[in-house]
This record gives C-alpha cells, structure tokens and sequence, in this order.
C-alpha cells in the first residue's frame, strides 16, 4: 500500500506529536529516526519507514480480557509507556469509580524480565499512586502466580502484571485481575472477565494529553520479600510429606529464560527434592530468549536442552515453565521406546487429576486459604480432554466444562482442580486463581516420585487411565498467521461449507459456539463431534496470532494387551482427522 501524500503528512504530524509527548527516549528515538528517513529519502528506505510508521498507527491497542499484549515500539499500536501510562489511568478511574466513597481501593503491580516489563510497572505505580490507590509493588522480577497470590494475600482490589507470558521476545504485555472489595466470589483474584475488561477499556483516553495525566513515582509501596517466602511455604504444604513418602528423584529443571527458576528451585527444595538441575543456558532470566525460536514449551524444539540434559544424567524426569512459570510442561522417558518425551497437557491434566482424587479419598488434601466446603469440582476448558470428566465421575465429584482460558476456569465455584490443555493448571485455587505451573510442577514431582518408589512410572498411571477410562488421544494443529484477516476467513469457510465427516466418521452434532452452547458464554469457535465420538475444535487464539484446532478421539481398550494396537488405531485416526481438517480450511 503506497501513502498518498496527505496520508503521509498526517502520519508524520501524528509521530511528531506522540515523540514531542513521550517519556520513554527509546521509543522516542525510533519514531525520529523513522520520520528522518521518510524526511531525507525517496527510495525503497522511505517508503519501508512510511509503512512501518502506518502498522505503528494504525488504531490503538484494544484493551480485553486478555489485558494488552502486543510488540514493543512506539506508536498506540505497540506496547509502550504511552500506552500502559493511559491504560493504567483508565484502570484508577475504574477503582476510583467502583469504590466511590465507600473505601480507598488498593492494587499490587509485579513484573517479569522482559524488555520494559520494569519500567511499564513503574509507570503503572506513579499512575495509580496519584489517583490515590494504595499502591503495592513486588520486590523483584517474579513469576506470574506470584502476582496471583499476591491479590489475594494482600486482599488488593485488583492486581497487574507486565508480562506476555510465552510470546517471542519482541512482545510485551499487560494482564489484570481483579480481588477484594471489587470482586466477590469465585472470581476474586482471578484475571478480568466481562464486563470489566470493557468498563476498563471505556475508561481508556487515548485524545487526552499525556501529561494531563498526574504521576506520583513514589507513590507506591515495595512489598515486602516475606511474601515470597510465604508463597513458597504455602505450595510446599500441598507435597504431602507425612510419613515421609518418596522424594527420591533426579529433576532437571528449565525456566525457558523466565523469571520462575529461583522459585520453582526453592519450592521443590522446600519439598524434599534435593536432586534438582537447572539447564545452565536456560537457568537465568534473558529477554532474548536466545536458545529458542519461541520461549514456549509446547513449541518444537523448546525442550530440547532439557531433554539432552536429563538424558545424559539419565534423571527421572523434566520439569519445564514458561518464561513467567504460569504453565508447566513435563517430560519422562518412555519405557516401552527408551525414548524421552514431552507429556501432553491433556495427559499431564488426567495425571494431576487421578493423583489429586486419590490424596482427597485418601483425607491427605488440604490446601492453605481454602474456606472449609463441601463438595468437589474439577473442571477443564472445552478444547481440553474429556477423560477429567470421566475421572471426577469416577471419584464422585463435579466437572464443568468452561470456555477457553483461566479466567473462566477460575470462576467456576467450589473449584479444586482445573486446567487447560495449553499446559495451564490450577491444583490450589485457595492460593492462586489462576493457573501456576509452579504449584503443578511440586505435585508432578510427587506423583513421580511415589511411583518409582512403587517400581512405576507415569506411563503406567497413563496406561491405568486408558484401561480403566477408554484411551483418550489427543492432537493439535495450530496456523500461524501474518494478516489476522485470514483467521476470519477461514472460520468464514467453515461456517459456509461445513464438513460433512472425519476421518470416515459422519457428523452427528456441528454447533457454533459463537451462539452460546450447554450455557456457556458465546465465543468464536466451531465444534463437531461424529458418530464415534470424534471431536473437532476449531477456534482463533485469543493471545496469538493463531488458528487452532484440537482434535481427540476415544478408543476403546479391553485389556493391557489390547494399548498398543488401541494407540495405534487412535494415531491413524486423529492423521486422517489432521488431513480432512486442513482440507476443510483450504489449506
């Protein structure tokens, strides 16, 4: 697309105006030397710069319930203190408005290692400061659920951590939650849901002057590091230490460049397990994530240090977060190939469930800040495997079904358990209302060490899922996308030529979650199950710039005898199911 030369002098005047305003001399620089060579050039340079400057431009950031996410770089199109400056003032006035003159809210802001994240923090505590928040901020660079646990430990209205989780090192973000006086209920302390996320975002201005809005860089209070302390002995309480159980495991250990390393080692340390191996070139916090393409575990490739580590070491098991440590991946080695591999989240939330049912049957569940109830729920998003169900039916408990993503897992009520097949899970919502891959990875440990002491592995248990279960298999196929129009078109093809059958399996249900489904909140994704029980997931990811289908199938399985020809089956199946869905999308 080439600027008409009135498009062009109102872009320049509106880079001029934003770099005139903006503290940041970073961003400051990149929007001058962009308007210098559009100024002094007339060739291919000029025109890349003009381009650059227009994506800059192109409309602002729009706030959700996943907060702000978004490249780093000047312009309200990118992650920058401009933006995080109004944001932050859009989320005071809500606090002030919901509070009125009732009581003076509160909130905690922590922050990752990312490029910025400190300094977006920083802005964020002198924006709140001066709208009169009792404003707490964390010590250090932390983890995510540290951030969660704080909401609710120091019972704030709301909470803010800068980070964008598993995202390439470009990006930054800006997730939010809301507890204390704000939110009552399930949902206290967990991340925003509607309406907030659109009365915060009503609140956001982004006409009026930068420094209209009043900062306070002192205005805050750091919190103490005891709290980090308490967080640690509070996930160390879930390991069930009493008569001394198993703690007899080689870990190797990969915070993926994040900022959970520190913790992670600690909480496992405080558990028991002193055989704990960082991956030294993964070990400390790098916003470049040099070692990976992308700092997430479910990418190819992510595990692959860690996996020659504990090969080497012959270790019993891998334990992996994402560079915040809200999500937790594991691997073992197989012993039916010889061969190590990543569990998939699926697999790692049937393992979490069936070991957390037996503590609770076993009266050796107890987790701190949970009020004494009665009842227990599992639940799992709907892209996620449907075996929790069958394993909390089993046990005699409630599961629900809720939309993609843990803002919603974390407001179903009574919850104990819950997790995403995205390798989210929360196993101490009384704690964290959200996901942690901190408290996931300490139980991980657990159940592996309780079964090798038993001459057993997590394959096993897999194995005593599938027989007692039906074999539950799973796959995903994700389409990364540069132009997000395709992700509507394709979801547009779908809706216009639906498909008939998967894998042979005619379609006996096609319902399209955007009109609401089983009293679930309406949401943009399509789901078919057929006549063998099949299921097709397809939907557009609400933090990346994704497409992304999950398939399952259910095999049944009569005997041991019977799991290799019943993988084998299912591995064909879900193949043929891969093909007729990338032919249904056109690709």
């Amino acid at each position: 697309m080439t600027l008409i030369p009135a498009e062009l002098e109102e872009l320049t005047a509106a880079a001029q105006e934003w770099a005139d305003s903006d503290p940041d001399p970073d961003t400051v620089l990149q929007l001058r030397t962009l308007l210098r060579t559009i100024a002094d050039g007339t060739d291919a340079g000029a025109a890349a710069a003009a381009q650059e400057l227009a994506d800059r431009f192109a409309g602002t950031l729009e706030f959700g319930t996943a907060g702000l996410r978004a490249e780093l770089g000047a312009g309200p199109n990118r992650m920058n203190r401009v933006v995080v400056r109004r944001t932050a003032a859009g989320i005071a006035s809500f606090l002030q408005d919901t509070a009125g003159d009732s009581w003076t809210p509160s909130a905690v802001i922590g922050y990752d290692a990312r490029y910025k994240s400190k300094d977006f923090a920083l802005e964020t505590a002198a924006v709140f400061g001066a709208a009169g928040i009792e404003t707490f901020l964390l010590p250090c660079t932390l983890p995510t659920p540290l951030l969660a646990y704080a909401v609710r430990a120091l019972d704030t209205d709301a909470g803010v951590m800068v980070t964008a989780s598993h995202n390439p090192a470009a990006d930054n973000g800006y997730k939010v939650y809301l507890g204390g006086r704000t939110v009552k209920g399930p949902g206290r302390g967990a991340q925003i849901v509607t309406p907030y996320d659109a009365e915060i975002a009503a609140r956001i201005d982004y006409t009026v002057p930068l420094d209209s809005i009043e900062l306070a860089p002192d205005g805050y209070t750091e919190v103490s590091e005891s709290l980090i302390a308490d967080y640690i002995g509070a996930v160390d309480d879930l390991a069930h230490r009493e008569g001394y159980p198993a703690r007899d495991l080689d870990i190797v250990l990969t915070p993926m460049h994040g900022v959970g390393g520190e913790t992670m080692s600690a909480v496992l340390r405080g558990a028991g397990f002193t055989s704990v191996t960082l991956v030294p070139e993964q070990a400390l916090p790098d916003p470049d994530f040099p070692t990976v393409a992308f700092p997430n575990p479910e990418e190819p490739g992510a595990l692959d240090l860690a996996l020659k580590l504990a090969a080497e070491r012959d270790a019993d098991l891998v334990l992996a977060n994402d560079p915040d440590a809200d999500r937790a991946a594991v691997a073992a080695k197989d012993p039916a190939t010889g061969v190590w591999r990543m569990l998939r989240g699926d697999e790692v939330g049937a393992l979490l469930g069936r070991h957390i049912a037996g503590r609770i049957a076993a009266g050796r569940w107890k987790v701190r800040g949970e009020k004494t109830r009665s009842g227990v729920v599992f639940a799992n998003s709907i892209v996620s495997s449907r075996l929790l169900a069958r394993i909390a039916e089993a046990a005699g408990f409630e599961h629900q079904e809720t939309l993609t993503g843990f803002k919603w897992i974390s407001r179903v009520p009574k919850l104990t358990f819950g997790y995403e097949e995205a390798l989210g899970y929360c196993v101490a919502p009384g704690l964290v209302r959200d996901k942690d891959g901190i408290s996931a990875g300490v139980l991980l440990a657990e159940l592996a060490a309780s079964l090798k002491a038993a001459g057993r592995t997590l394959f096993d248990e897999l194995d005593e899922l599938a027989l007692q279960h039906g074999l539950h298999q799973s796959d995903q196929l994700s389409i990364r996308v540069q132009n997000l129009g395709l992700r509507t078109e394709m979801m547009q093809r779908l809706r216009e030529f639906p498909p008939a059958s998967f894998a042979g399996s005619p379609v006996a249900t096609a319902v399209d979650l955007s009109e609401g489904a089983g009293g679930l909140p309406p949401t943009d994704g399509l789901r078919y199950i057929t006549e063998d029980n099949t299921r097709v997931i397809i939907r557009p990811s609400g933090t990346e710039p994704k497409l992304k289908c999950y398939l399952e199938v259910i095999e049944p399985v009569g005997s041991a005898a019977d799991l290799p020809a019943a993988r084998a089956n299912a591995r064909a199946t879900l193949d043929a199911v891969l093909a007729d869905v990338r032919t249904a999308l056109g690709l």
